[in-house]
């Protein structure tokens, strides 16, 4: 029996803080089918470009197309992989270099399945979600980035 899920908000205004991804670990010790989780973490990297270093990225999106979109890879997801869970977070807004801007977390009975899912969900977000970055640098210009 499949079960439709729920479209899900995956966005948090600005940085997403270790207490939320360990309380979000956390949760999960009563969980006893699962053998294994798989856990993405996206940092705000200190890039230097054009002798620019990035301070911060500003993210912005299309959110209600992306939560749609998120939405069908989360189905198809759930369809390629034997998954118990799934949580995704994406950060909106201006992000600090160091901080976490991108939290993606697999939990399945055997950790292939569930690193195989993260894997295979961090590259979809990255490559179908309309989330856009604008890099701003130390100097306080920008410039948007390219998703790669």
């Amino acid at each position: 029996m499949t079960t439709e899920r729920k479209i899900k908000n995956i966005f948090t205004q600005g940085p997403i803080p270790a207490s939320f991804i360990a309380d979000s670990i956390q949760k999960h010790d009563t969980k006893t089918n699962i053998g294994g989780h798989s856990i993405f973490l996206g940092q705000v990297r200190a890039d230097v470009i054009d002798g620019n270093k990035v301070a911060a990225i500003e993210y912005t999106a299309y959110e209600e197309m992306a939560l749609e979109k998120m939405h069908q890879i989360r189905e198809d997801i759930f369809a390629k992989y034997p998954l118990v869970c799934m949580h995704v977070h994406h950060s909106l807004g201006k992000i600090a270099t160091g901080e976490i801007c991108l939290f993606v977390f697999t939990s399945a009975a055997h950790r292939k399945e569930a690193i195989d899912a993260c894997t295979e969900t961090v590259e979809r977000i990255k490559a179908e979600l309309p989330i856009w970055g604008k890099e701003i640098f130390e100097n306080e210009s920008y410039q948007w980035k390219e998703n790669i």
